[in-house]
């Protein structure tokens, strides 16, 4: 099962990866609108290409690991932090991009990136892309450590990764919605 789930990740992540490349690359199929004049657009895109393919090989990488006390308790923290950003940022930024879409929320796009951009498309394009891709990969990263855990230290990892998730949410929404000041995390 771990094997399996590690090269889910691997293979998801790799995906996500080949999409950024493809821009990173020139690709124009998809593009949300026009980048603005001497931005490094695809730059910008073969890092983000570059951090997914570390993403993709992580899980990988990390199988020989898992048996060892040390990296064992490192593999674990990784996976807290991955589960926890990712799931995190796909329901701030997904129910960002709804409320958006209905005319509740605001969402401007930072025009010093873009010469031209359609918000539809690229609302759309992350509610039926991008933040899935987030989810996804958070669950992912949870399944493998509860399988690492195994019962007896299962409920305070994923207690706390929940806990977590949600207290990041609602700072991120509050966030989004201009309750609080401007808040990144992930």
């Amino acid at each position: 099962t771990l094997r399996r789930l590690s090269i889910l990740a691997a293979v998801w992540a790799l995906g996500y990866a080949l999409y950024r490349a493809y821009y990173g690359f020139g690709g124009q199929l998809g593009m949300i609108g026009v980048p603005a004049a001497g931005v490094p657009w695809r730059a910008i895109n073969l890092i983000g290409a570059g951090a997914l393919l570390g993403a993709a090989i992580l899980p990988i990488v990390a199988l020989h690991w898992w048996t060892r006390p040390v990296p064992r308790r490192l593999l674990l923290g990784a996976a807290w932090v991955i589960a926890v950003g990712c799931i995190m940022h796909a329901l701030v930024d997904g129910i960002g991009r709804a409320a958006s879409l209905v005319g509740i929320l605001e969402i401007r796009y930072p025009l010093d990136l873009w010469q031209s951009v359609d918000l539809r498309q690229a609302f759309l394009q992350d509610l039926l892309f991008n933040e899935p891709w987030f989810f996804v990969e958070g669950l992912l990263w949870a399944a493998i450590a509860w399988h690492v855990l195994g019962r007896g230290r299962r409920s305070r990892w994923l207690g706390s990764a929940m806990v977590a998730i949600l207290g990041l949410t609602v700072i991120g929404l509050l966030s989004s919605f201009g309750v609080v000041g401007r808040f990144v995390v992930f």
